[in-house]
C-alpha cells in the first residue's frame, strides 16, 4: 500500500515543531503565526493529530494558549503528551498548566 504525503500545511507545520528546542513548549496559534496563517490554531492541531509515526516530529511541545493540553482525538494522548514533556523536563503545575514564562520557545 502506497503512504499518502501529508499536505503542504502540514509539512510546514511538521518542520516547525521539529525546531522546537527539547524541554520547551509552544503553542498551535504560534505555529499557525509562524506560517502565516494567523487564524488556523485549529489546522495546526489537526496536522499535529495525523503526525506520521516514522518521522519524529516532537508533537508533545505543542500545547494551547492556556499552557495546558488540549484533549481531543485519542483519549489516551493527553496523558502520552504529559508524560513525555515531563521527561523532558516541563514542569506542570497541580492545575495542569505549564509555566510559559519558563517554557515557552517563540521562534
Amino acid at each position: 500500500m502506497k503512504r499518502e504525503r501529508a499536505p503542504n500545511f502540514y509539512r510546514r507545520v511538521y518542520a516547525e515543531t521539529k525546531r522546537i528546542p527539547r524541554g520547551k513548549v509552544t503553542t498551535y496559534g504560534t505555529i499557525a503565526r509562524v506560517l502565516g496563517s494567523f487564524r488556523a490554531s485549529r489546522a495546526v492541531g489537526y496536522a499535529l493529530m495525523h503526525t506520521p509515526m516514522d518521522e519524529n516530529i516532537p508533537w508533545q511541545r505543542v500545547i494551547n494558549a492556556r499552557g495546558t493540553i488540549s484533549i481531543g482525538g485519542n483519549a489516551d494522548r493527553p496523558a502520552v503528551q504529559k508524560r513525555l514533556l515531563v521527561r523532558e523536563g516541563v514542569h506542570f503545575d497541580k492545575s495542569g498548566t505549564v509555566d510559559m514564562k519558563k517554557y515557552f520557545w517563540e521562534p
